[in-house]
C-alpha cells in the first residue's frame, strides 16, 4: 500500500497556490469540482509531487458552507494542541537537498527551524493556513534496540526522554 494524497481545507488558495507550486515546487494538475455532502460546494485542487502521477498534496477551497466563517485551517488550532504537533513531512536526500529547501524557504520570507533529531534531520515552515510542513533526511537504519526502545514506550507512563537533539535553528524572515 501506498501513499495517494493528503487533502486539507485552505484558508486562502491563491496564497496556498502560490506557496505550494511557487515556493515548493509542486505542479498543480487537477481540480475537481463538486457539491459538498453537508452542503455548498468545493474546489478540490492536486498537486502532483516530484513529477510522479501517484503522489499529490490536495486542497480543498470551501464555499458556501455551513458555518465556514468558524472554520479553522490550522490543524494544531482546531485540535487545541501545540503547535508543530500535527504536520506533514516531505523526503529528502542529502544534507544538499535539505540545505536547498532551507535557503528556498528562507529566501521565500519564512521562518525555518532547524533540528538535528540524532537519527534524522528536520526543517519546519508553516503554509498560508498555519499548517506545519517539514523537510527530513532520515539518517542510518533502524536497530533491533530502536525497535525494542519504541515498543518499550507504549507502555511507559512516566517520562522517559530521548536523547536530546545534536543542535537546533532558527531562520526568521529576511523581512523581520
Amino acid at each position: 500500500m501506498s501513499y495517494h494524497h493528503l487533502a486539507l481545507a485552505a484558508s486562502d488558495m491563491k496564497a496556498t497556490h502560490e506557496f505550494y507550486e511557487g515556493v515548493m515546487g509542486f505542479e498543480l494538475v487537477k481540480v475537481e469540482v463538486a457539491p459538498v455532502m453537508t452542503g455548498g460546494w468545493g474546489k478540490h485542487f492536486f498537486y502532483r509531487m516530484d513529477g510522479d502521477d501517484s503522489t499529490f498534496i490536495a486542497f480543498w477551497e470551501l464555499h458556501d458552507t455551513k458555518d465556514a466563517d468558524e472554520y479553522i485551517f490550522d490543524l494544531n488550532k482546531a485540535a487545541n494542541l501545540p503547535p508543530m504537533t500535527n504536520h506533514y513531512s516531505f523526503s529528502v536526500k542529502s544534507d544538499e537537498e535539505l540545505a536547498q529547501w532551507r535557503e528556498k524557504w528562507h529566501a521565500a520570507g519564512l521562518s525555518v527551524f532547524e533540528i538535528d533529531h540524532n537519527w534524522c534531520k528536520s526543517i519546519y515552515t508553516t503554509d498560508p493556513s498555519g499548517n506545519a510542513v517539514e523537510f527530513c533526511l532520515t539518517r542510518g537504519e533502524f536497530t533491533a534496540a530502536d525497535r525494542e526502545r519504541a515498543l518499550a514506550a507504549l507502555d511507559e507512563t512516566e517520562f522517559n526522554p530521548s536523547p536530546a537533539p545534536a543542535s537546533m535553528k532558527m531562520w526568521e524572515p529576511v523581512d523581520a
